[in-house]
């Protein structure tokens, strides 16, 4: 029953084109960012979660 229905749609052939294209996209572009990242901010998110128990620790 499904594949008639889909089968009747015109240009469907399309659609896992362009998520596979959309897909691809968010992935290089997700990949870019992480390379060009500056190291010094990596450093900093690092150390974020250990900051906030030192904080929660040292209160009174």
């Amino acid at each position: 029953m499904y594949k008639e229905i889909l089968r009747s749609i015109d240009n469907i052939e399309i659609y896992p084109i362009i998520s596979l294209i959309i897909f691809l996209l968010f992935f290089v572009g997700m990949f870019i960012w992480v390379v060009r990242t500056p190291k010094d901010h990596i450093k900093h998110m690092e150390s974020l979660p250990f900051d906030d128990q030192e904080a929660t620790i040292n209160q009174p």
